[in-house]
């Protein structure tokens, strides 16, 4: 047999979704040091970096003349604008992580899985849902203590349209408890049997239990 000429396999692309302040950019960095040839598609955004974040580790940090300039010469799987600021994967390196045969996770949102259903990949897409919109308020507030009003309501707006489009994931995990919503994520990407919280039932519990607070929190 000519190893030499044998075909790599080709690496599974996944997904993680959530609302901003749900925890998935630490939910990602826990989970590809637990799962053997499991890498981060690190994204490009146009956002200044937090006081915490580094260039090349937490996302790639480019000027938004130079996104716009990556964008128009079609650079991006996907990408999307979120609260003014532009985020997006580069295509090169998913493909390239692919390829090689290890198994790529992009932290996008809603609107860039989408981009990718649309272009025909083949993903297994994740959302994470916090415990209730409440908590996710206060998540907020602890990040950025200085937050204005009208920022926290475009924020938990946003959180409300995204919450509504967890059907279209393949599993919707909650993160009540960090560690165990690694162990259900671990569980998912190697390949096990979880699916607790994506069943069609559990799914409708928990957006009927998000519809209360969605009512609670804008009665209109």
């Amino acid at each position: 047999m000519n190893v030499a000429n044998e075909q790599k396999p080709v690496g599974t692309l996944f997904i993680l979704s959530a609302p901003s302040g749900t925890g998935k950019t630490t939910l990602a960095g826990r989970l590809v040091k637990l799962v053997p040839d499991l890498v981060i598609s690190r994204s490009y955004t146009s956002r200044v970096p937090r006081a915490e974040e580094r260039h090349g580790v937490d996302y790639n940090f480019v000027s938004r003349d130079r996104f716009e300039q990556m964008v128009n010469q079609n650079q991006f799987l996907e990408w999307a604008e979120i609260f003014g600021e532009l985020y997006g994967t580069v295509l090169i390196d998913a493909e390239r992580e692919l390829g090689s045969g290890r198994n790529a996770l992009l932290v996008i949102n809603v609107d860039g899985a989408r981009q990718l259903m649309d272009r025909g990949y083949e993903v297994v897409k994740i959302f994470i849902l916090p415990p209730s919109l409440l908590d996710l308020e206060i998540r907020l507030k602890h990040r950025n203590p200085n937050m204005q009003d009208t920022d926290m309501k475009q924020r938990l707006d946003t959180a409300k349209r995204e919450i509504q489009a967890c059907r279209e994931y393949d599993h919707i995990v909650v993160n009540d408890d960090l560690d165990e919503c690694i162990k259900e994520l671990r569980t998912i990407v190697i390949g096990g049997e979880t699916g607790l919280r994506s069943e069609a039932e559990d799914t409708a519990r928990i957006l009927n239990h998000f519809r209360e607070e969605f009512q609670d929190l804008d009665p209109s």
